[in-house]
């Protein structure tokens, strides 16, 4: 099983299959070393018993990750493909600066989960899609605002579509513009990587 990237296309799925088996794995040891304490000494009160709990305690970890992963939807196909056409289209046209783009990014904060299938950063500006229909595309937008202003980048505005026929159009828009990257372009990037799951 390849490893995908985070922001990559197709990254939560992957993260679903691998944070699964390494649950499964790490109980599965817990249990092994609890069996093998019992078999050797006739009882559960031996140190192996001592060491299968303590396994358990990052297998429960593993297990509330395997849990938001599984709750969290990556871009679909057909979404995919639509954006992956109007960036190639963009692309093609030659305009200055390519769009930095991440796909399967879910934010969380302390009340409210934001799904973002694609995002695209350029310049000062960073541009997102969700298909979550219960995604507050407002509040996501004020989170990961707060988020880059408590992180020192002010002066970067924040836009979460939920219509991807408008993403498309403020796609070709920003393709269009003649803008600098941003000075802090890969601290940004380690940012958003790091405040997503």
């Amino acid at each position: 099983m390849k490893k995908v990237q985070k922001g990559s296309y197709g990254y939560l799925a992957w993260q679903k299959k691998a944070s699964l088996i390494r649950t499964i794995v790490f109980f599965a040891l817990s249990a092994a070393i609890y069996i093998m304490g019992i078999l050797s000494t006739g009882s559960n009160k031996n140190l192996l018993t001592i060491v299968a709990v303590l396994g358990c305690l990052p297998a429960c970890k593993s297990a509330v990750g395997t849990i938001m992963f599984f709750r969290a939807s990556g871009c679909s196909e057909t979404a995919r493909e639509k954006i992956a056409a109007a960036v190639k289209m963009t692309a093609d046209m030659d305009y200055s600066g390519s769009l930095t783009e991440f796909y399967d990014m879910y934010f969380t904060s302390y009340k409210k989960n934001f799904p973002i299938s694609h995002m695209v950063l350029k310049g000062n500006t960073i541009c997102a899609y969700t298909e979550s229909g219960n995604c507050d595309c407002s509040a996501g937008e004020k989170h990961l605002e707060q988020m880059l202003v408590q992180d020192g980048y002010k002066h970067l505005t924040v836009k979460i579509f939920n219509n991807l026929d408008k993403y498309i159009d403020r796609l070709g828009q920003l393709a269009k513009l003649d803008v600098e990257e941003h000075r802090s372009k890969a601290e940004i990037i380690r940012m958003f990587y790091s405040i997503s799951l």
